[in-house]
């Protein structure tokens, strides 16, 4: 008995050695742009000054670095968020 259970379990060590690794997942498609935030990419380094001339859709929130927001997700409301030196850090959706 012990001269099969030996070649047995050396045989089920090198059968799974012998699996396929699985694929690596696929990266997660880029969020949908479902409130105009890549027309307005080009404010990321900007003067917060710059947003006084501009217009922007209802509900757009422009987010400063001590502002408290609402933590409700809209993907269709603008947010342009500056930092404490004044620039533009990030434009999105949510």
């Amino acid at each position: 008995m012990r001269q099969i259970a030996l070649p047995l379990i050396i045989s089920a060590i090198l059968l799974a050695a012998c699996e396929p690794v699985p694929a690596p997942p696929a990266a997660p498609a880029p969020a949908p742009d479902t409130c105009g935030a890549e027309g307005y990419q080009g404010l990321i380094g900007q003067p917060r000054a710059a947003l006084a001339a501009m217009t922007f859709p209802i509900g757009t929130r422009l987010i400063g670095p001590e502002d408290m927001v609402t933590a409700d997700f809209r993907p269709e409301r603008l947010n342009i968020e500056y930092g404490l030196s004044g620039r533009i850090d990030k434009v999105s959706c949510y």
